[in-house]
């Protein structure tokens, strides 16, 4: 009988989320695991996962049915898993290195909008590694949380469903904390130090402490994202401005640090769902960087930008540690010259663009408050870099202002 792959998804419908990431992720011979499981339904026995194992425990195995018949109708059903196995599909034990004839398809996903500089590099990337790796692997990238919010698609990395992901480095830290004082509040001077600090031997320190934290999922290299400014419907000078304040912010417990601070109500909220808080109301403000707040349109719902430069941040371009643990040598190489040189222009890009959408930013009618006093907020943020909130010790922040 002629069965269809349709046919046999349709049969699994009710299966366990784990099984399910086995038949929708990336892994070569997740197929097989649908062929697996319905030869098991036919058969009478089920499949249950532990851990990152799959044992069979039929109920032909545990009940009372331990009849001679009935173990030779098991022994049957191995053997003949076997041979399905070996000869039909060779790629089921794990996930090989791809070849030009079976490339290997790989998923990047990320929370950022079409048009976004981020989403061009990638794109750029997926093209690169194709090329340098002379197709034996194939990227295809998912912008706009269309595999789900940040916080969903990191996981994804650990689950095996997906491969590549650009993430800030908020959302490092609650795998390894130290990093995250990339991304606390007023501890970058400018472009510059942050461009060295990207080059920095404490930048690799951190890359490889996050390495070993996440069980080897790789930072293949980092990205400047922008100076996050707050945006409002009213102008915001000093910390006494955000009291009481409605703020969105990323999803992540780092941003409190900041909102904490200045007596601002954080409210998270998935990056997708921004503009119609706005919109609506259900927040007065948010904070992103200029390219950002134009890429999202939130100034169409925003009177102010307010520059108050409060965080500069990171987005690291992730590997899954499954995915770079099957790379061979040459092509861990490719991928992480193709990542970094996409972020170096990329991270040029942002720091141009910065500059440019001020004028382009009072074209549109909006207010652009450049009389933040900056100083203010950094005096009554400091203390709070050391404080019960940060995720580092005074080592790492010494380091960090160190760099020239």
């Amino acid at each position: 009988m002629k069965t269809s792959w349709d046919s046999l998804q349709r049969s699994l419908k009710g299966k366990s989320a784990a099984e399910s990431a086995w038949i929708h992720g990336p892994r070569p011979g997740h197929k097989f695991v649908v062929f697996f499981d319905f030869f098991l339904l036919t058969a009478g026995i089920s499949r249950v996962n532990i851990g990152d194992k799959s044992d069979l425990i039929g109920d032909n195995y545990i009940d009372h049915r331990n009849s001679k018949e009935k173990k030779l109708v098991s022994k049957i059903v191995i053997l003949t898993l076997v041979f399905v196995i070996i000869t039909v599909f060779p790629g089921a034990e794990g996930q090989p290195e791809g070849s030009a004839d079976t490339p290997r398809e790989l998923k990047w996903a990320h929370v950022y909008d079409p048009n976004d500089t981020f989403h061009q590099w990638a794109l750029w990337s997926a093209e690169e590694i194709e090329k340098r790796t002379d197709g034996r692997y194939t990227v295809e990238v998912f912008p706009a949380s269309s595999l789900g919010p940040e916080a969903d698609i990191v996981e994804g990395l650990s689950l095996g469903t997906i491969d590549i992901v650009y993430t800030g480095a908020a959302f490092i830290a609650n795998t390894y904390g130290p990093i995250g004082i990339a991304e606390a509040p007023y501890v970058f001077r400018d472009y510059d130090h942050w461009k060295a600090f990207s080059k920095s031997d404490f930048f690799d320190s951190l890359a490889d402490g996050y390495q070993d934290a996440s069980d080897g999922h790789k930072i293949a290299s980092v990205t400047y994202f922008g100076a996050r400014n707050v945006t409002s419907n009213r102008p915001i000078n000093t910390p006494a401005d955000m009291r009481g304040l409605k703020i969105r912010v990323p999803n992540a417990p780092l941003y409190l640090l900041f909102t904490e601070a200045v007596g601002a109500n954080a409210a998270p909220l998935a990056f997708s769902e921004v503009y119609l808080a706005l919109q609506q109301g259900v927040v007065d403000a948010q904070e992103n960087p200029m390219p950002f707040i134009r890429s999202m349109k939130f100034y169409e719902v925003q009177d102010y930008i307010n520059v108050t430069q409060h965080i500069f941040n990171n987005v690291g371009t992730i590997i899954g540690s499954a995915s770079w643990n099957s790379f061979s040598d040459t092509d861990k190489d490719i991928f992480v010259e193709v990542m970094r040189e996409a972020a170096a222009r990329n991270s040029d890009e942002v720091n141009r663009l910065e500059g440019e959408l001020v004028p382009w930013f009072r074209d549109q009618g909006i207010l652009v408050n450049q009389d933040v006093d900056r100083t203010a907020f950094m005096n009554a943020v400091r203390p709070s870099l050391l404080g019960p909130r940060a995720v580092w010790d005074a080592s790492h922040l010494e380091r960090l202002e160190s760099i020239r």
